[in-house]
């Protein structure tokens, strides 16, 4: 599956900048771009040490073309294992294009989207684990996605796997081994120590399976929808929420037609407000189109944010208890946070004794009181434990389907053991276990696999 043709692409964003970073990868990088630089002091790539920068400047022909610094990586001491040449050069989008150009008329080619990471991982540089953490932490955009992302580049999570894997593959050779001696009757591998083992595993990626229910959300956002009555501030909160203006507010009823979406970062979790049409009788087509959208969004949400006006609470208290009831009726399993928004015009105790909800808070949107109070109760509803403790967090749903299908396997060899069955039938269980182990590693791959994979990287990465 190793290529050895040499590969080019542009390693930082493109568009005009300061400077900008060219990679090659390859067994003739060094080579190819030894012809087209000339040194300052006269030096060539080819007789200089790995790990080195050189001044001088890219030429086609008598033609210069930049003023560059050239970094040297000579395999395998590289990022994709391979001879690595990065170029830097003045970030002209003219400048950038001429010596892409010009390397790939001189013998390399366009990189494929993710081809440097998948070069490391083909060469052994990175597990498949670690590979799929670099696409992560690239995209990562609070502290928390960050934090996950490089504990598992760093090899936390397939570090964990791959202790579980040898110590089920050393049992499994015992096992293997006890069926060539079928005819002596002996045991080689301690049943009580393997049942140990599996009640180990088992309980490791138990703790691995529930973990992605927090690294998804860590991972994507969480999605908060804000409903409630037309024209009770919604856009408003998300604007003070934000701090900017986000959202159309207005004091005609109705303003919002559709949902709109935007995210903040609060303590480093990612949350992603959704403001919605209001929720009301209409005979407005578009407006209702808006509303059933925003019990769409409700679905969609991890958490709800009802907000009601306090201004005239009095006239319509018995309807947004009615509209409470109904979220908390259709959604009982979704946590519901009450906001009662303007409380610099209205008796909060009145209201108090009329709604008798725990999740109850008082802010002005508009005087931006109580928004911190808001931010901290959302924060209380992520689990962020296992973060803090610096534990190991999935956050790819390729690996937890793999951790789901090996806890499956490992409770087929649980039973299997203490039913009794032969050493053969215990063998096909425990390698079907395995091969999950390996798929999350990449011990076990396949091309389409690892298409699927590298497509989803930039390209220059």
């Amino acid at each position: 599956m190793l290529p050895n043709d040499t590969i080019i692409a542009l390693a930082t964003a493109g568009g005009a900048g300061a400077i900008a970073v060219i990679r090659l990868s390859g067994q003739d990088a060094i080579a190819i771009a030894d012809k087209q630089f000339r040194s300052v002091k006269g030096k060539e790539l080819s007789a200089q040490k790995s790990h080195t920068i050189h001044l001088g400047h890219i030429v086609d022909g008598p033609k210069v073309l930049d003023e560059v610094l050239v970094s040297i990586f000579k395999n395998p001491h590289s990022y994709t294992g391979e001879d690595v040449i990065e170029i830097s050069c003045h970030g002209s989008p003219y400048i950038q294009r001429e010596l892409i150009q010009l390397f790939l008329r001189k013998g390399c080619r366009m990189a494929n989207p993710g081809e440097f990471t998948l070069r490391a991982f083909l060469n052994g540089k990175l597990d498949l684990s670690q590979a799929e953490a670099v696409a992560d932490l690239i995209a990562s955009d609070n502290e928390a996605s960050h934090q996950i992302a490089i504990q598992q580049m760093r090899g936390g999570f397939s570090g964990e796997i791959e202790k579980l894997r040898q110590e089920l593959l050393d049992f499994a050779s015992l096992i293997e081994l006890e069926l060539d001696f079928s005819e002596e009757d002996v045991e080689f591998a301690d049943r009580s120590k393997f049942e140990e083992l599996l009640q180990r595993i088992e309980l490791v990626l138990k703790r691995l399976i529930d973990s992605f229910a927090v690294g998804n959300v860590i991972k994507n956002g969480i999605p908060v929808a804000i409903v409630g009555a037309p024209n009770v501030g919604k856009s408003t909160l998300l604007n003070a929420l934000l701090n900017e203006e986000r959202a159309i507010v207005s004091d005609i009823a109705g303003t919002t037609r559709d949902t709109i979406e935007d995210e903040i970062v609060i303590n480093g979790i990612g949350f992603r407000f959704i403001d919605t049409a209001g929720i009301r009788d209409t005979e407005d087509v578009v407006e209702s189109i808006g509303i059933k959208k925003t019990f769409e969004k409700i679905t969609q949400a991890q958490l709800v944010i009802y907000l009601f006006d306090t201004s005239n609470f009095a006239e319509n208290s018995d309807t947004i208890v009615v509209e409470i009831e109904k979220i908390k009726n259709k959604f009982p399993k979704k946590p519901l946070l009450i906001l009662a928004n303007k409380i610099d015009l209205a008796d909060q105790s009145s209201i108090e004794n009329k709604l008798h909800y725990d999740k109850l808070l008082f802010i002005s949107a508009k005087q931006n009181q109580g928004v911190d109070l808001l931010k901290e109760k959302l924060l209380e509803y992520v689990n962020t434990g296992a973060l803090r403790n610096n534990e190991t967090v999935v956050t790819n749903s390729r690996h937890y389907d793999a951790l789901l299908k090996a806890l499956e396997e490992i409770q087929k060899v649980q039973h299997g053991l203490r039913s009794g069955i032969s050493g053969d039938l215990l063998a096909i269980d425990i390698r079907e276990a395995l091969y999950h182990f390996g798929e999350i590693t990449g011990q076990v791959t396949n091309d389409e696999l690892l298409g699927n994979i590298f497509a989803n990287f930039c390209i220059g990465k």
